[in-house]
């Protein structure tokens, strides 16, 4: 799988796949849909900066010569002197099911621990996204906790797990 799924910037032909995987019901998925957000958002950040800045950013996932997907993480500052990495997926429906999740996840974390000084990267599954929870227990994050009602999506208030990789974990 290592050699089949890669990382890469985004470039501006990609950015309606961004756009569909955030704005198209069908394409979105029962967990990812969270209602009609800005939705020219990706093509004004991709041209302030390639969608890549110092708090955070945006890469595209790529199976062969297949565009997949995307990843993506934000600074989240934990003390005055600290910050770690919270990082989302969003692949599109058809590849689901195939590891590319996992495999994209590994990837983003190794990315991240190689280029920030960031020690933690965390990541939030619904707790009824059974598929999230096992792509990122495969890719060596753990289990922390239930979150209570802490994301909003589809007019009710839902329960997230919060897992954890940090840099000193055994590599996956």
């Amino acid at each position: 799988m290592t050699d089949q799924v890669r990382l890469r910037p985004v470039e501006e032909d990609d950015v309606q796949i961004l756009e569909d995987l955030t704005q198209d019901p069908e394409k979105a998925g029962e967990f990812a849909r969270f209602g009609w957000f800005d939705p020219g958002r990706y093509r004004r950040r991709w041209a302030e900066n390639g969608l890549i800045g110092e708090d955070g950013g945006t890469l595209l996932v790529i199976g062969g010569d297949e565009r997949l997907g995307f990843v993506n993480w934000r600074r989240r500052q934990t003390t005055p002197a600290a910050y770690c990495w919270s990082m989302g997926i969003a692949l599109l429906p058809e590849v689901h099911g195939r590891g590319y999740g996992t495999e994209a996840h590994r990837l983003l974390g190794r990315y991240l621990f190689a280029h920030t000084t960031a020690h933690r990267i965390e990541a939030d599954a619904e707790v009824e996204n059974i598929a999230e929870q096992r792509a990122l227990e495969k890719a060596g994050f753990t289990r922390e906790g239930v979150m209570r009602g802490i994301g909003w999506r589809d007019g009710a208030w839902r329960d997230c797990v919060t897992y954890s990789l940090l840099r000193t974990d055994p590599p996956v």
